[in-house]
């Protein structure tokens, strides 16, 4: 997983990519927690995310956020974050311009972000938002949500309430022409610290799903 340093809009910012494996082979980016929670790309989850799309054959891109690890400027509340995101996004696909498909895989306030740049890029196909904060932050952006993906929660978390996370699937599969899977994982606190096996499955059904040639879902 070679390190790598880009150019975002604040200064430089670092990253771990994961090249293409083949030309036209699909794209993912995944997206850290919260920069002031001690939230890293080096995070359990984003880790694992990034790994299974590597083993999926994706050029996979993870990074830090400005003023995380190596990577210049200064925390933003999300807006800045966004643009860091875009930057993230535009540097991954100067590498690999014949992408055919991209996805984006987000945790907490990643997860934010990532729905977040769904609206700015429609090359995004396919989320997947783990712990989305739908009780801190305003998700009415989502109008209409472009893509399909799947919403992972834990049923214990303290930090987002599942609740408030049911409340936005509820919305969302309101809207036509997608497709919102939500999982809700027993037990599972906001950091999945006895459930991670629990979650990577969830991700892992939902992306064979995805992945597979006759998925209904484009």
């Amino acid at each position: 997983m070679p390190s790598v340093i880009f150019p975002g809009p604040e200064g430089r910012l670092e990253g771990r990519y994961h090249p293409a494996p083949r030309p036209r082979a699909p794209l993912a980016l995944i997206l850290h927690p919260h920069p002031q929670s001690g939230g890293t790309m080096n995070d359990r989850i984003s880790q694992a995310l990034y790994k299974d799309f590597a083993a999926r054959g994706f050029a996979v891109l993870r990074f830090n956020f400005r003023g995380v690890g190596r990577s210049q400027g200064s925390f933003d509340n999300g807006v800045g974050e966004l643009s860091d995101a875009a930057a993230a996004l535009d540097w991954v696909q100067t590498i690999h311009p014949e992408a055919q498909v991209t996805w984006v895989a987000g945790v907490s306030f990643g997860a934010l972000i990532g729905m977040q740049l769904l609206m700015r890029r429609p090359e995004i196909r396919g989320f997947i938002s783990i712990a989305p904060p739908a009780n801190m932050y305003d998700f009415s952006f989502l109008a209409p949500c472009p893509a399909s993906g799947i919403i992972i929660q834990g049923a214990a978390d303290t930090v987002v309430t599942p609740g408030a996370v049911q409340k936005l699937v509820d919305k969302l599969r309101t809207q036509k022409h997608i497709t919102i899977h939500h999982e809700e994982i027993p037990r599972a606190n906001h950091f999945f610290e006895h459930e991670f096996d629990e979650l990577m499955r969830s991700v892992d059904n939902y992306l064979n799903f995805r992945l597979n040639p006759d998925c209904p879902i484009r």
